[in-house]
């Protein structure tokens, strides 16, 4: 893996989002409350909501338009609602957050 810094982890507020931009659409990188950092695209595939506005709880996201639940791990939507975002490998290392340049420019067209 290709790793890029995309900045400190305090930037980013727990239990919120920072959103990166790619030539191929918008990636939210997720603070959760215990310091962990996930990176999903930043749209719902139920209405296009960007959930880098949602709600975080646990290792959760909330789209802001109609409440699907999306696993931060996994991209998968929860309880009856179907769907799935992609996800990219994230990590913090010396408080920085670092995503996987590789899989960021490898990925489909938003």
């Amino acid at each position: 893996m290709s790793w890029v810094d995309i900045g400190a982890l305090e930037d980013i507020p727990a239990q919120g989002a920072r959103v990166v931009k790619t030539a191929q659409g918008c990636v939210a990188v997720f603070r959760t409350q215990d310091d962990q950092v996930f990176a999903l695209d930043d749209r719902c595939p139920h209405k296009g909501g960007p959930l880098s506005e949602g709600i975080v709880h646990g290792h959760s996201v909330a789209c802001p338009l109609h409440n699907w639940v999306f696993d931060m791990s996994s991209g998968a939507a929860q309880g009856a609602d179907v769907g799935q975002v992609n996800t990219y490998p994230a990590r913090i290392e010396n408080g920085r957050v670092l995503l996987d340049a590789t899989r960021l420019s490898a990925r489909s067209a938003a």
